[in-house]
């Protein structure tokens, strides 16, 4: 399944997200700090999204109480979800 997430408190502005069986085949990351989300990406694909939310979730960016690596992680929950959903 894909999904699209429009992030909220992070200077990235989308996040493409294709899941299949709860597995990460591909995330692209739109803004944001490029090279580091870039090899964010790279190190999700593949990967279980359940395996990598709690690694990503609560991470911070300076005072902000949220980051991109956190947003990932809520828009990773979403798109299982959804992927339950529809099964």
């Amino acid at each position: 399944m894909e999904k699209v997430f429009i992030p909220r408190g992070v200077c990235s502005r989308r996040y493409d997200i294709t899941l299949e069986d709860g597995v990460i085949r591909d995330i692209t990351v739109t803004g944001g700090c490029n090279g580091n989300l870039k090899a964010i990406c790279a190190l999700l694909r593949g990967q279980r999204a359940e395996d990598v939310i709690p690694k990503l979730r609560g991470t911070h960016c300076g005072p902000r109480d949220t980051s991109c690596p956190d947003q990932i992680a809520i828009a990773l929950q979403e798109a299982l979800d959804e992927e339950a959903m529809n099964k």
